[in-house]
């Protein structure tokens, strides 16, 4: 009798499997269970609203929340892009929420904020990569609360033409827009993004609006050589990038990319000093560092340093 031979299945491929590394003393985020964090949190589940501060899993969170200060993230909580950086879910995005704008403009005047962020998933999905929507979250925001100063933190727009000039349209106080990394890490931390795509973002935003603060953010820890991180911040100096934020990366789980080392507090000391003597106008640079964290303080510095030079 001939036994039948049952056909072999390639073996699933599996994902890569990189080791958390211990953190090291200087990496503690602040756990802070105070009456305003659990206004904040409150305040942004009733409202049915999405932060980066919850969704990308953020060290600051609770420090942020008891300041009553949130960075809220519009379209929706699932990215078009997978940054092997980022724990922000990846998918097929929901419809725009048209009442958004509302929500948000009523959670920050709830807040009674100063100061807001609003950023955003990725929408490639979307013809103009949601700066439509973008912008009418910004001017209802701005209509309801006057007093308060708005960042944006926002997608590159990448392949969608000119569309990012529509949410320049709208009254903002700061661009922001993260390089992420060196240009040599880009296909594997930042695959759906280009480097000088972002940088020419970031410089046509300083030409389009003067009067903005532009800001961007880079990560360490990737496994950048540290004549790159120099390069970065030629590279943004020569965009006219007021504001660098340099901060720890921290790999959300075995599955992102992997963290090559921890840079000592001293480190970034030093590069603190050298992103200064580039010309930036602010530069924030600790293990901690985000592109929000202490956002409302660090605009505040702008205007000062801003009205010293004029």
């Amino acid at each position: 009798m001939t036994q039948k031979i049952r056909p072999r299945h390639p073996e699933k491929v599996k994902n890569p499997v990189n080791p958390i590394k211990k953190k090291p003393d200087w990496i503690r985020s602040k756990l802070i269970n105070s009456k305003e964090f659990f206004t904040t949190k409150t305040v942004i589940n009733r409202s049915n609203l999405v932060t980066v501060c919850q969704e990308a899993n953020c060290p600051n969170i609770t420090e942020c929340w008891s300041k009553r200060h949130a960075t809220f993230m519009i379209m929706g909580d699932t990215c078009t892009r997978a940054c092997a950086f980022c724990d922000v879910k990846t998918g097929k995005p929901e419809k725009l929420d048209p009442f958004e704008d509302i929500k948000i403009a009523n959670a920050v005047s709830k807040l009674n904020l100063r100061h807001v962020v609003i950023t955003s998933v990725d929408r490639d999905d979307l013809p103009d990569g949601g700066s439509k929507h973008f912008k009418k979250v910004v001017e209802t925001t701005r209509k309801k609360n006057p007093n308060t100063t708005i960042e944006v933190l926002t997608p590159d727009f990448l392949r969608k033409g000119n569309s990012y000039k529509k949410l320049l349209e709208a009254d903002l106080d700061v661009f922001n827009h993260n390089i992420e990394t060196v240009p040599r890490l880009y296909l594997k931390v930042r695959p759906g993004a280009r480097y000088f795509a972002s940088l020419e973002l970031l410089k046509n935003a300083k030409k389009d609006n003067t009067k903005l603060f532009t800001k961007s953010g880079i990560m360490v820890g990737l496994g950048e050589e540290f004549d790159e991180i120099l390069q970065v911040m030629d590279d943004l100096r020569s965009a006219n990038v007021d504001f660098i934020t340099i901060g720890q990366y921290l790999q959300p789980s075995v599955k992102h990319h992997p963290l090559e080392r921890y840079y000592h507090p001293d480190e970034f000391k030093e590069l603190k000093q050298i992103a200064k003597s580039k010309g930036f106008l602010l530069v924030s640079s600790s293990p901690l560092t985000r592109s929000s964290y202490h956002a409302d303080e660090d605009f505040a510095k702008l205007q000062k340093k801003r009205l010293n030079i004029n």
